[in-house]
């Protein structure tokens, strides 16, 4: 069923979007955007969305690039349907979860938990275009996107839960 709704999807492409949608996509490749806009807001006045901002994304790293790819280790659509044209080059690791939807998503979570009104609001946009670019790629199931979001979203939570926890304890 995911390879139908992808192959629903190639039916949609365009010229215009064959060129965009690879360049949404590289914002998010190694999590490139939310590691920039990290360092951007570790100034005095946002350090503290920084910090949680990392920790947000280390978290990420660890619980989906270290741990959950490498233990349910999905093949890739493309693999599975060699028929498609790739935009991009063919990425190496494990499908399950979508690292660009994951890092995207934590980089939402983390900035609306520390209050980022604004901020986390054009985050989420962009967070929803890089996953749904993986789709329209073919680089990625719907369920992977799916499992980028869920724990893209804890990877978020837990670090600002972890940034929190150190600074009480700092305080003690």
């Amino acid at each position: 069923m995911e390879i139908h709704i992808l192959d629903m999807i190639q039916n949609l492409r365009t010229p215009i979007g064959d060129v965009v949608v690879p360049l949404i996509t590289r914002l998010g490749d190694a999590g490139i955007i939310w590691i920039i806009l990290t360092v951007l807001l570790i100034i005095p006045k946002t350090r503290k969305t920084g910090v949680i901002m990392m920790a947000a994304l280390l978290v990420d790293v660890l619980l989906c690039n270290v741990f959950i790819k490498n233990l349910v280790a999905r093949t890739r659509p493309f693999d599975v349907n060699t028929a498609v044209q790739l935009l991009v080059a063919k990425p190496r690791d494990y499908s399950f979860p979508s690292g660009h939807t994951a890092a995207s998503f934590a980089s939402v979570t983390a900035l609306y938990l520390v209050g980022e009104k604004k901020m986390w609001k054009a985050a989420l946009v962009l967070a929803v275009l890089i996953a749904l670019s993986r789709l329209y790629l073919y680089v990625h199931y719907p369920t992977d996107i799916i499992g980028g979001v869920v724990f893209g979203s804890l990877s978020g939570y837990l670090g600002y839960k972890i940034v929190e926890w150190i600074q009480k304890k700092k305080i003690k």
